[in-house]
């Protein structure tokens, strides 16, 4: 397992935005695919728990990327 957690950072260390674009629309398209087989009494539960995990997981990110903004990164060439 160790191995497999070295190796995925060693990975991630090298991925590009279009790597991390694709990625995203990847496990976009996961569950979209798992959602269509959800059945049709949980389709809100499941919606509800997607909605929570988006906004756990988007919220942090953009705390800290609005963070860097203001540190003064610059984003031109």
């Amino acid at each position: 397992m160790k191995q497999l957690l070295k190796a995925a950072r060693v990975y991630l260390r090298q991925m590009t935005l279009w790597d991390v674009g694709l990625l995203k629309l990847c496990l976009c398209a996961m569950g979209v695919i798992i959602g269509t087989f959800a059945p049709a009494g949980k389709k809100r539960i499941i919606q509800a728990g997607a909605g929570l995990i988006f906004v756990v997981t988007y919220v942090p990110l953009m705390i800290r990327f609005f963070a860097a903004l203001g540190k003064g990164i610059s984003f031109d060439q």
